[in-house]
């Protein structure tokens, strides 16, 4: 997870160790290979050569113009039918095919076809001897078989085209046996569908005897059926009944139009003569010449009236002479208005007469078709059934006509016809001399050099052990890594106590760890004022110290959890180096690394730098005083690590603020998951996890530390705030993640008393305490 990690104690191969060996071994590997090229061109040599030649087919629907039937669509040619195909491709391969072709090329002639040629067979000897020889097969099977291993067929991707590949000795053979199947095949179709035709032209004429009898006796039951019930058919092929039929209802209908228009006008001219108003106006009174004569004298008295009124009162006599004229002509106009009206109602009782009459009619007619009706149904259907016999006896005829024009004149074209005939071929498809020998030479270059690289790793000469990465104590403040040391002689007992620090994968965990304690002055390390002291066993019980001791109590229960572990990786140590020599024989000696102790300040940029450059992978911040230093830092790390494009997560491990959501201290008891605590900062920009909702962190729980190293697995950088150096900082909770730790200080702060308290613990066994300052991240 960092550069601080120890590194595994692993073993690597040697890649110098296994090209060594190969270069030694060379020589052979170069001779072996060229023995058995040597033999396998000598086979190769022995081997007859096999030559290839192909024809294809093209399998599609056929059709002429000229011969197909006049109503007969032209097929149209759809996607590749796969299984049109295959069954195309079992035809080619059929016995009743390569038997034409073995008998039009005499291939039971020909001694690589049947069977003479093959010679003397150790394998056939000893199977005779064993009692398993091969049953005696007839010249016939023989051949055919020959045949049907020496061909392929196949289809070309994608399409209708059918390959033929026949192989042989002679590659004019080869190329004879090719042309020879497709056109057997083409010829085979072909004549299929000749004799198709052939069965469809006897069966079409069979039918046609037997429809024509059909045919002549429905159509004479049609017509004895309608002389019999007298349904005799007048024009447009309409019974006469239903033309009678026909004919009053349209005269009934014409004498009811002419009813209503009498009526109506009638009613039109009665209803002005009763409200006193003209009758000239209506047509019919407008044409009566008694109208006519009454409407010429009455204008003209008005028109001597209206000259007399301009020289002459209305009491004059002259004038009520014209108007009493006038008067009388009006009255006779209405008197004839009414004898129009009583004639209009006379022609309306006329025409209602007629109806009546037509109405009888109607009803006797009516009475007629019913029974007519009853009869057209029964004739209707002979009539059907006599029309579908003959219909169907017409299409049979047409049909016929055609199949059997195309059965004699041999028009029938197959759906397969033969697109590229065989060529001889002039170079051998069996066997790839060359390619073959490449194969051969490259497998048994490969199988020899994989023997060898294996021969190498399993006998160990190529493993060599990774040594752990240390860092060396030295005058100065930075570290020094050496990444492969020399053995060294193991220090004196003394020494080994206060100087040597080994390096495990993990600190095992005894029953009895030996506790050592440090005193720690008052003003050295603050006091925790909110920490509430947990159950301690009854070996570690003591009595509550007062105001001036409490700073140190909390310093001392820090650095005795941090001694602690520094005990177990001793003791862990110790039973190591007690290990029988039978388990170190296996792995050469590797000499302790150097406790990788360090002292000195270090430079926010620096920090920074190696956060962005990879450097530093998990950051442990501890605070050196009560303003919670390490908290800006981190937020200032945690910008300049976005700014650089790294993902960030920044890890509340130390402040003790609870809030509603759930995260670090939940997580150490229980209450929450894993997946609840992580969360997205305000801006969505990197990934926190707050301090949660409970008081304190479990310390006896796995689950923190867990959380930190998946963490560690999907973000670039793992920021945590472990809190201030006391009684209730998580540090030792992570102290085992091989961490980068860092106390920072704020600019109040007394830079003796943080050197004083990194050299603590470093004492209590962290392997790398550094001390940063807040000002300088405030600048930067």
């Amino acid at each position: 997870m960092s550069e601080y990690a120890p590194t595994m104690r692993d073993a690597r191969i040697d890649v110098t160790t296994v090209i060594a060996a190969v270069g030694r071994r060379l020589p052979r590997i170069v001779f072996v290979t060229l023995l058995v090229l040597g033999a396998a061109f000598l086979v190769l040599t022995m081997m007859p050569r096999l030559y290839e030649s192909s024809a294809s087919i093209l399998v599609e629907p056929r059709s002429n113009v000229y011969t197909r039937a006049a109503n007969e669509q032209a097929p149209t040619s759809g996607g590749a039918d796969a299984s049109v195909v295959s069954s195309q491709i079992e035809l080619i391969k059929s016995r009743d095919t390569l038997l034409g072709v073995i008998d039009k090329l005499d291939l039971r002639s020909k001694p690589e076809f049947n069977g003479s040629q093959s010679g003397f067979s150790p394998l056939a000897v000893v199977m005779q001897l064993l009692g398993r020889g091969s049953t005696p097969i007839s010249v016939d099977e023989r051949v055919i078989n020959t045949l049907y291993d020496r061909m392929t067929v196949i289809q070309q991707r994608d399409s209708r085209i059918i390959s033929i590949l026949v192989r042989s000795t002679d590659p004019q053979l080869a190329a004879d046996i090719a042309n020879a199947v497709a056109e057997a095949h083409v010829a085979r179709r072909a004549q299929l569908s000749l004799s198709d035709t052939a069965e469809a032209s006897d069966w079409l004429r069979q039918e046609i005897e037997r429809l024509r009898t059909v045919v002549s006796e429905a159509e004479s039951a049609v017509a004895k059926y309608r002389v019999d019930n007298d349904l005799y058919v007048g024009a447009n092929n309409t019974s006469l009944l239903d033309q009678q039929l026909s004919t009053i209802t349209t005269q009934i209908t014409s004498a009811q139009e002419r009813k209503n228009t009498a009526q109506s006008r009638a009613a039109v001219i009665r209803g002005l003569l009763e409200r006193g108003q003209p009758i000239e106006s209506v047509a019919d009174a407008r044409n009566s010449a008694v109208v006519q004569q009454l409407s010429q004298e009455k204008a003209r008295l008005q028109g001597q009236l209206a000259q007399l009124s301009a020289t002459l009162l209305s009491n004059h006599p002259n004038i009520r002479a014209l108007n009493a004229q006038i008067a009388e002509l009006d009255n006779r106009i209405n008197q004839e208005g009414y004898r129009v009206a009583a004639a209009l109602e006379a022609e309306a009782q006329v025409e209602a007469d007629l109806e009546a009459s037509l109405q009888a009619d109607l009803s006797r007619f009516k009475a007629t078709a019913s029974t007519a009706t009853q009869d057209t149904v029964a004739l209707d259907s002979l009539q059907r059934e006599a029309k579908a016999q003959r219909d169907l006896l017409e299409a049979y005829l047409l049909r016929y006509n055609e199949a059997s024009s195309r059965a004699d004149a041999g028009s029938a074209l197959p759906d397969v016809r033969v697109v590229t005939e065989a060529a001889p071929s002039v170079t051998p498809a069996f066997p790839k001399t060359a390619l073959i020998l490449a194969g051969v030479g490259i497998v048994t270059f490969a199988v020899q050099f994989g023997a060898v690289v294996f021969g190498e790793l399993m006998s160990g000469r190529a493993l060599r052990p990774i040594e752990p990465y240390a860092w060396e104590r030295t005058g100065r403040d930075e570290p020094a890594i050496v990444a492969q040391p020399e053995p060294v002689e193991p220090p004196h007992e003394e020494e080994a106590v206060d100087e040597e620090e080994p390096v495990y994968d993990e600190a095992p965990v005894y029953d009895e760890p030996v506790v050592q304690a440090y005193e720690v002055a008052p003003q050295e390390i603050e006091a925790d004022p909110v920490y509430e002291e947990p159950a301690r066993p009854a070996a570690f019980a003591y009595v509550e110290p007062d105001a001036a001791q409490a700073a140190s109590e909390n310093a001392r229960r820090l650095l005795q959890e941090l001694a602690d572990r520094r005990n177990q990786r001793d003791a862990a140590r110790a039973a190591m180096e007690a290990a029988p020599e039978a388990d170190a024989v296996a792995v050469a000696p590797i000499a302790s690394p150097a406790p990788r102790f360090a002292t000195g300040m270090i430079r926010y940029a620096d920090l920074a730098a190696d956060l962005v450059l990879g450097k530093t992978h998990l950051l442990l911040l501890a605070d050196h005083g009560n303003s919670e230093p390490a908290r800006r830092m981190a937020d200032a790390l945690t910008a300049d690590g976005l700014a650089k494009g790294l993902s960030v997560v920044l890890v509340d491990a130390g402040s003790g603020r609870t809030g509603d959501a759930p995260g670090l201290s939940d997580l150490s008891t229980g209450q929450a998951g894993f997946g609840d605590v992580v969360q997205k900062s305000a801006d969505q920009t990197f990934a926190e996890v707050a301090w949660g909702q409970g008081d304190t962190v479990d310390r006896s729980s796995a689950r923190p530390s867990i959380l930190i190293e998946a963490l560690g697995d999907i973000y670039e950088v793992v920021i945590v705030l472990t809190g201030r150096v006391g009684g209730r900082s998580t540090l030792p909770v992570f102290a085992d993640l091989d961490g980068r730790v860092v106390l920072v200080t704020s600019e109040d702060e007394d830079s003796g008393t943080a050197e004083t308290l990194r050299k603590q613990l470093l004492d209590a066994g962290l392997p790398r305490v550094e001390i940063s300052a807040l000002d300088e991240a405030v600048a930067a």
